[in-house]
Parts: C-alpha cells; sequence; structure tokens
C-alpha cells in the first residue's frame, strides 16, 4: 500500500464520530496498511483513520522509536473500559495539528477493548505513554480534538494558530 496525506485540523472528517467496522475484510486491511506507512512515513506515535480522512473507528500506535519493546498494535473498534482515577499532565502533539504541542491531562492508566485486523476482540491494559497514545487516538474515533481538552485560556492564547491551520486545509 502506500502513505496517504494527514488530514489537518479544520476538515470536518476530524469532527466525524465513527461507526463502528462490521466486515473485517481487504478494505480494511488496506485501511490499516495505509494508516501504518503514513504513521512511518511522518514518524507519529500513532495515527486514527479519520486523520486520513476515514471516518472509521480503526486506528495505530507505535511506540517502538521509544521503547523498543513495544511493537506496532492495531485498534478496530475500540472503547475505553476503565480508566485510573489518576491523572497525569503532560506535553501532547497531533500530526492533524503539526508543530504545536500542549500539556494535556489524561488518566495515567487504561484499559481497552478493541478488536485486530481478524475481528478478534481483545483487551490490554497500558499506562504512561502507551495509555495516553490510546486516549489519544481513541477521541479521533469519536470526533473530539487534543485541543478540546485544553483550558480556556490555553485555547485563547492558541486561536490565531488554529485558525492559520484550518484557514490552509
Amino acid at each position: 500500500m502506500a502513505e496517504r496525506p494527514i488530514v489537518i485540523y479544520g476538515d470536518p472528517v476530524l469532527r466525524e464520530t465513527a461507526k463502528p467496522v462490521e466486515e473485517f475484510n481487504q478494505d480494511v486491511k488496506d485501511l490499516v496498511s495505509n494508516l501504518v506507512d503514513t504513521l512511518k512515513k511522518a514518524k507519529g506515535l500513532g495515527l486514527a483513520a479519520s486523520q486520513i480522512g476515514a471516518a472509521k473507528p480503526v486506528f495505530v500506535i507505535d511506540l517502538s522509536a521509544v521503547d523498543i519493546n513495544q511493537s506496532l498494535k492495531v485498534f478496530i473498534n475500540p472503547e475505553i473500559v476503565e480508566a485510573s482515577d489518576q491523572e497525569v499532565e503532560m506535553e501532547e502533539g497531533c500530526l492533524s495539528f503539526p508543530d504545536m504541542y500542549l500539556k494535556i491531562t489524561r488518566p495515567e492508566r487504561v484499559r481497552v477493548r478493541a478488536m485486530d485486523l481478524d475481528g478478534k476482540e481483545f483487551e490490554i491494559e497500558a499506562d504512561g505513554l502507551a495509555a495516553r497514545a490510546i486516549q489519544h487516538e481513541f477521541d479521533h474515533t469519536q470526533g473530539s480534538l487534543f485541543i478540546d481538552r485544553i483550558s480556556p485560556m490555553t485555547r485563547t492564547l492558541i486561536r490565531g494558530r488554529l485558525r492559520k491551520l484550518a484557514a490552509a486545509s
């Protein structure tokens, strides 16, 4: 397959709530392949289908660049079934918001249920950066963006940059 262009903030597909994948066919495999190729080229940690223009609840996470014990994971029809009460603030970026990094508070640990490429359900528990990446990409499947989690004051401070991004998309 091949990488696809990353959709930039302002494109309405980023605000769509994805409808569940019902058929685990070649289209889904091709979509995942596009996601993997696009993520590798962009050197990101995660990428959701909406970020390449497909409003599907599919995302990939690859933390191998920051942790050699990690490997690429595919999540289809994900749901967060549990999140810890303990929250952590960390700087986050998003490939749909080039060169923008913001401090975002998220639960430290999550348990997620999803399906793999064959439609088999799995559940994993993640903490730290893995939990953050999963939550960030999961938000994309819900039409939610990381800027939705910032304070009103921060939003005011970045309003001009957001306008520029939206105008360019």
